[in-house]
């Protein structure tokens, strides 16, 4: 049995708002974390309709099925929400009447040590959404040269020390493996100068953690599709609600969003459009919707969530 640490789901009142799940719809939870989002969807749903929970990591799964209660209208799906059409479709699903995406690491993977996943506490330097498959961040760690480090540091973290730490890695690991966060905190520590390690901007292992995270998971690079293959699934009057927590995957969802409401590629100068690319969604607005007050003070780890919404046409 897996303990539901899972927490507070972020921006819960936005998300069920801009969703508008409706009784007999068809909707779907992407990442599914501990259910707390979907435990407000079923709930809208009234016994009707149907469900579908998508998640990596197999805690997850286990963990938002004891938290839902076995509801006969959920189905949960351990995958990628990159291949939620896939997924879907193995299923007789091709149309949804509303999906919400939860992007980032859950509380969950942050309060459990042996994850790897916090800078805080002593373990392997694992990282993986998915235990049961792929490279671990020690894995990367120990086969990529100074680099293609920097370069996963400075992409991903947008760390202006990544050369530095990427050098004091490889120089580690000559001596002696780099396998557990707090080895990795040291290389950081060793890299980065004094002043600026105590300057007060959060932890200075944040970023390199970060950026290590999304490698080990690939969270960037199929992003834009999946966004765009979800939009499609979507009935007309169908919303897409994607939360986010850091500025590089915001800045993706952002820029599909706009593409999907202004896809015309014809020169500004051209008096019509004659590519003939017509909007597939429109948005709520340009600024994405932020967390209350209420929410910070009940949940800081909220501060970064904003939340974008394409609705289908």
């Amino acid at each position: 049995m897996i303990m539901n640490n899972y927490h507070e789901p972020v921006l819960f009142d936005e998300v069920m708002s801009a969703l508008n799940a409706q009784p007999g719809g068809v909707y779907a939870d992407g990442t599914l974390g501990g259910g707390g989002h979907s435990s407000g969807i079923l709930a809208r749903l009234g016994g009707t309709g149907c469900l579908y929970g998508i998640d990596k990591d197999t805690d997850a799964i286990e963990s938002a099925g004891e938290r839902l209660g076995g509801a006969s209208n959920v189905e949960l799906i351990h995958g990628d929400f990159h291949a939620m059409r896939e997924l879907l479709e193995a299923r007789g699903v091709t149309k949804l009447d509303g999906a919400l995406l939860d992007l980032g690491v859950s509380s969950h993977q942050l309060d459990t040590p042996e994850r790897g996943f916090s800078y805080h506490d002593d373990a392997p330097l694992d990282m993986r959404m998915d235990a049961s498959r792929g490279e671990t961040a020690a894995d990367i760690l120990a086969r990529m040269g100074d680099v293609e480090l920097a370069r996963i540091f400075r992409d991903y973290g947008e760390e202006r020390w990544a050369e530095r730490i990427a050098k004091v890695i490889t120089q580690r690991r000559a001596r002696s493996p780099v396998l557990t966060t707090l080895d990795l905190v040291a290389c950081v520590d060793a890299a980065i100068p004094k002043a600026v390690r105590m300057s007060g901007e959060g932890h200075p292992a944040r970023r390199v953690f970060q950026a290590l995270r999304i490698a080990v998971n690939d969270e960037l690079e199929p992003l834009e599709g999946a966004l765009e293959s979800i939009v499609g699934m979507l009935k007309p009057g169908g919303r897409l609600c994607v939360i986010t927590f850091h500025s590089l995957e915001d800045r993706i969802v952002k820029r599909t969003f706009a593409r999907l409401r202004k896809p015309c590629t014809c020169p500004p100068s051209f008096p019509v459009c004659v590519c003939g690319k017509k909007p597939s969604a429109s948005g709520f607005g340009v600024k994405p919707i932020s967390p209350s007050e209420d929410e910070l003070i009940r949940n800081p780890r909220s501060r970064s969530a904003k939340l974008r919404v394409a609705e289908r046409i």
